[in-house]
């Protein structure tokens, strides 16, 4: 059934996985920063993300996997995910979970906005309108205008925008390096740069604490291997909506974990975000009208 889909609805169906990957991780990143300072965390976490990638340069065919047809390009998009990570790291600090993710996940609209003008990609007015009930679905969840500004709101915004960067990056190495390359550069530059705030304060971690941070690496690599391949097989402006679904998860999560129980307005956003993300997925897996033939 897979084989049969179009490279649209693959690149669907791989943001989907990687999104509730990547969200699960958040949960357990957030555990951790109330003992771990973000730079120790990008540093500790970093070391589970390389268990993925060995096994896949394994059985993938050698390190030769790993070459970039654009190094330069590779180097940015692993300045954006490293600055990107740093800031929701941050995010998670301050904030509760799905509040920092419905905050980063403007991004699907930036990114949406800049695929026209810097990837020259179409995008069609339903995808749009769904878009747009998905960020409407955010303000619900946000409620913006309570309790007036406070400082920290700033890093999950820049995180939304460094994340629009680094998604726009990786859709012009598309044909240049492979999804498994990309990854490999980013968590490499990630891992570096964690490590380079460690003389600042370290605390070494206890099994329990390293088991975690070895399963949130291991979710981080995965779920940024899914949604790179998403971005190389279809249209941004067609995958992105679908990280809007994390915010329901991460609601989810933040329940079982921190008690954290989502008001009326909160729900009904979420019930928007999920049904934009259900309509595009329709959109993209109902099968292509061809004409019929006349004469």
């Amino acid at each position: 059934m897979y084989a049969n889909l179009s490279a649209s609805a693959k690149g669907s169906l791989c943001m989907i996985g990687g999104t509730f990957l990547l969200t699960t991780q958040d949960g357990i990143t957030k555990w951790l920063t109330t003992d771990y300072h973000a730079g120790e965390i990008l540093f500790y976490r970093g070391i589970g993300t390389f268990l993925p990638i060995l096994v896949l340069v394994w059985y993938g065919g050698g390190w030769r996997t790993l070459r970039s047809g654009n190094l330069p390009g590779s180097l940015v998009r692993g300045g954006f995910a490293l600055a990107t990570s740093l800031f929701v790291v941050l995010s998670f600090v301050q904030l509760p979970l799905a509040d920092a993710l419905a905050l980063i996940f403007i991004s699907p609209i930036l990114l949406t906005a800049l695929s026209v003008p810097l990837l020259r990609e179409s995008v069609g007015w339903r995808r749009w309108s769904a878009v747009l009930v998905g960020f409407f679905g955010v303000l619900f969840m946000v409620q913006p205008g309570e309790g007036g500004w406070q400082y920290f709101l700033a890093f999950p915004l820049i995180a939304a925008c460094l994340s629009a960067g680094r998604d726009i990056v990786t859709r012009h190495l598309r044909t240049a390096d492979t999804s498994l390359s990309m990854l490999f550069y980013s968590m490499l530059i990630s891992l570096l740069g964690g490590a380079v705030t460690l003389p600042f304060g370290t605390h070494f971690p206890s099994l329990g604490e390293w088991a975690l941070f070895l399963i949130a690496g291991v979710l981080n690599s995965l779920a940024h291997l899914l949604s790179i391949q998403a971005l190389l097989m279809a249209p941004a402006a067609t995958v992105a909506p679908f990280r809007y679904l994390s915010l329901v998860w991460a609601a989810f999560i933040g329940y079982l974990v921190w008690g954290d129980v989502p008001d009326s307005l909160k729900i009904v956003g979420a019930v928007l975000v999920v049904g934009a993300g259900l309509y595009i997925l329709h959109r993209e897996t109902r099968p292509s009208r061809r004409p019929r033939p006349t004469g």
